[in-house]
């Protein structure tokens, strides 16, 4: 039996698909489409996405 670890971790690789900026949260959809958004965008649209995500991971903590 192989054990597979599976890191989702954000990187400086992922993008805010709304302004480009370095995303700290993903947003999974219940048809499996992901967002990526920046802290500032995730926090102005955060109404909005609490009601519409599946699951929200996210890594703004490492702003501070």
């Amino acid at each position: 039996m192989t054990t597979t670890v599976i890191d989702d971790s954000l990187t400086a690789a992922d993008r805010c698909d709304r302004c480009g900026a370095q995303a700290y949260v993903r947003v999974t959809m219940e048809s499996g489409f992901e967002l990526l958004f920046c802290n500032h965008h995730s926090k102005q649209h955060s109404d909005k996405l609490r009601q519409v995500a599946l699951t929200i991971h996210d890594e703004s903590a490492k702003l501070n």
